[in-house]
């Protein structure tokens, strides 16, 4: 009998599940809160429920774990990046900053991606599928116990586009911030899109209260159907149509991404550009020093990116720089996983260039 992941299943879901097994509706919360709360990686561990509880839950559910492939320790920062297997061999990567206010952690949501941003290293080993909820969730527990702290706020900025498998990551929202379980507020989340317009409405619909953070990387709709094939679907009349939707029914401020690329993205011109196109926007942009990868030939020099920011506030759009974390780790996400993914297959010929 094919087991069910249990960590992906919702408190209701947890309760019909009982119903089914003669339990008790209130066996569902004690369950809840040792997986999502406890953090247990085993039924035995559950020692308030029967023996003979825990043997059926053993027979019909399982506990994933993820496994740390790599673990890199920044020496300039306190950033950790973690390329984790998933159970089926696949890999994502996670990655650890310390901020401020507290801990902050990037995940993955999904295993590659297909929307073929050009300065991205994510999309270039291609996408396998999407993240399951307990996946995600999986991440942030894994990184607790190794890292031995609790998680204050989560970027969904990872490998893969979180709209992108849109009923997965609302699942892991609502078990995320369930009362019963981790408890995290969802003010304290933030997710990342390319700009697919459909799924921004909905989560606005969805009144969850996340942050809405947009990869907008060119005001102008040539150049940024050049470097993110999505605008040819969504242009950027549409997407920022849909950004003023999400203030509108939130009330919280889009954050606009903007990837600062020599000869690409940052003249005086695109300036001017992105001030008209924002004019009047609640949101604020956040300029990014691109990172470099060996497959593409997209590099930022420092002062280019103060230069634009300064020319931002100067047409009175607020901008900051992203603060750079992790740079001696390849803490840009994507990395870590294509080079494991080379090493496999590496590998693989090497073995079957040895077979007799």
């Amino acid at each position: 009998m094919e087991q069910t992941d249990i960590l992906s299943l919702s408190l209701a879901e947890l309760e019909s599940c009982m119903k089914e097994m003669g339990q008790p509706k209130f066996r569902a919360k004690q369950i809840f809160s040792w997986l999502h709360q406890k953090q247990v990686t085993s039924f035995a561990e559950m020692t308030s429920l029967s023996l003979q509880l825990r043997e059926k839950l053993q027979e019909k559910f399982c506990i994933n774990r993820l496994n740390i492939a790599r673990r890199l320790a920044s020496s300039i920062d306190d950033t950790v990046k973690y390329l984790y297997e998933l159970p089926d061999g696949n890999f994502v990567e996670t990655v650890l900053m310390e901020y401020h206010h507290g801990k902050s952690l990037c995940i993955s949501t999904q295993v590659g991606c297909r929307m073929g941003c050009q300065f991205c290293a994510s999309t270039i080993a291609g996408f396998v599928r999407n993240l399951t909820p307990a996946e995600m969730l999986l991440q942030i527990y894994e990184t607790q116990r190794d890292a031995g702290c609790r998680i204050d706020s989560l970027v969904l900025m990872g490998i893969g586009e979180p709209m992108d498998n849109f009923e997965n990551v609302v699942t892991f929202f609502r078990l995320l911030s369930h009362p019963d379980g981790f408890g995290m507020s969802l003010r304290h989340v933030t997710v990342s899109t390319c700009g697919l317009v459909p799924r921004i409405r909905e989560l606005a619909d969805l009144h969850l209260g996340v942050t809405l953070s947009v990869s907008l990387h060119s005001p102008e709709n040539r150049r940024r159907s050049e470097i993110m094939p999505v605008n040819r679907k969504y242009p950027v009349e549409e997407l920022l149509e849909a950004c003023r939707y999400y203030f509108s029914e939130t009330g919280r401020r889009v954050t606009m991404e903007y990837a600062v690329i020599e000869g690409v993205n940052c003249t005086r011109q695109d300036a001017k550009a992105l001030a008209d196109r924002l004019a009047g926007m609640q949101c604020h942009v956040n300029l990014i020093p691109v990172n470099p990868i060996a497959e593409r030939s997209f590099r930022t020099l420092r002062r280019s990116v103060e230069r634009f920011q300064q020319e931002l506030e100067s047409l009175g759009v607020h901008a900051t720089i992203r603060r750079t974390l992790g740079s001696d780790i390849q803490a840009a996400c994507g990395q870590l996983r294509r080079d494991a993914g080379k090493s496999l297959e590496n590998a693989q010929e090497n073995e079957s260039r040895n077979k007799p």
